[in-house]
């Protein structure tokens, strides 16, 4: 397996290479590597890429996968239709 092949999170084009370079720097927890790479704050919001992350912590530091903390989500307030923005554009031209 080539890590650099190997996608973590396809919103932030994250490979595994990427999150084992962070911990071979000596990053230890999610939230300390969700800062610094941005994963699990794409699109999806982490829909497949939290758990992956996870389980790559766990086997890294040789620890279960529960003791792995799970970030903080921090998901969009609420959706913005797309006519509200064409008229709030209208209006100040």
């Amino acid at each position: 397996m080539i890590k650099e092949d190997v996608i973590i999170c396809r919103c932030e084009d994250i490979t595994l290479k990427d999150i084992t370079d962070l911990l071979d720097e000596g990053y230890q927890t999610f939230e300390e590597i969700k800062r610094i790479l941005r994963i699990g704050m794409g699109a999806c919001q982490g829909s497949t890429c939290i758990s992956l992350l996870q389980r790559e912590i766990s086997n890294y530091h040789n620890i279960p996968i529960e003791k792995v903390e799970t970030p903080k989500v921090r998901p969009l307030m609420t959706g913005v239709k797309l006519k509200s923005i064409s008229e709030a554009y209208k209006n100040e031209s």
